[in-house]
């Protein structure tokens, strides 16, 4: 326990420290700053925008986008890239189109989006699962394609159908990629999420920055930044511990044959 908290203890002493000079700074020479603001005030502003519902509003509304965007990308991706990871003349057929579709970028979707779905959630939620689905599609396929040749020809042998096949020897196997996967994806939704809100959806804490920013407010915009920050970082956290104990066995078996 002590040496956790010593742990801790390292890791802060820089952002305090940090935190320390720019409140003194911005008590002493750049008190005339209108860009940035001092620790304090960023304090003050995300604890009134907590207080008064804004915030919580402008989470909710973010989180319903990027979690909506995520579970259809992520979904999509990993049973499509399943498929087609199992059959060879699958992965040579679809390799030239996910080339040529991977590389366009989420954000130039909006135009587009925007004509389809107009304003809402539903737009936030297209785009997001647009920049998911990519990175869920080609880890599902490189987990698929990489299953041992023989487990699949005994389990064609016992007569399994495609979908016990997949289920009980895909993915189980697969299961870690499945993981890297879910991080990754999670992390584009929510930096997907909050640009379509700058971009062109006037709700979420996207819109709450672009807010702050118009109305000459920087303790507001940079208290909603680093209220996005610590979001991303919770939810990798969390992905974390959840991987930590559904694959604690794995690891233990690792260690024991090491």
């Amino acid at each position: 326990m002590s040496g956790s908290s010593t742990g801790w203890a390292k890791a802060a002493a820089l952002p305090l420290a940090v935190l320390v000079a720019a409140e003194i700074w911005f008590r002493g020479p750049g008190a005339a700053s209108e860009s940035l603001a001092a620790p304090s005030a960023v304090a003050r502003a995300w604890a009134e925008a907590l207080a008064d519902g804004t915030l919580a509003v402008a989470t909710y509304q973010t989180l319903i986008g990027a979690v909506g965007g995520l579970i259809i990308g992520a979904v999509s991706g990993l049973v499509l890239g399943f498929l087609i990871g199992l059959s060879r003349t699958a992965i040579a057929l679809t390799t030239p189109s996910v080339e040529l579709f991977r590389p366009i970028p989420s954000v130039a979707l909006i135009p587009l989006a925007m004509l389809i779905f107009g304003f809402g959630y539903r737009i936030e939620m297209a785009i997001v699962a647009f920049a998911t689905f990519w990175p869920c599609l080609i880890l599902a396929q490189a987990a698929a394609s990489q299953i041992e040749p023989r487990l699949l020809e005994v389990s064609k042998v016992i007569g399994l159908t495609p979908a016990q096949r997949l289920w009980k020897i895909v993915l189980p196997a697969a299961m870690p990629r499945i993981f890297v996967a879910l991080r990754l994806a999670a992390g584009f939704a929510l930096v997907v999420a909050v640009t379509v809100e700058i971009a062109a959806n006037p709700q979420g804490l996207g819109y709450m920055l672009v807010i702050a920013q118009q109305s000459l407010r920087p303790e507001l915009m940079l208290a909603a930044l680093l209220w996005i920050g610590f979001i991303g970082w919770g939810v990798n956290a969390g992905l974390n511990v959840l991987q930590g104990r559904l694959f604690r066995h794995q690891r233990i078996a690792a260690e024991a044959r090491t």
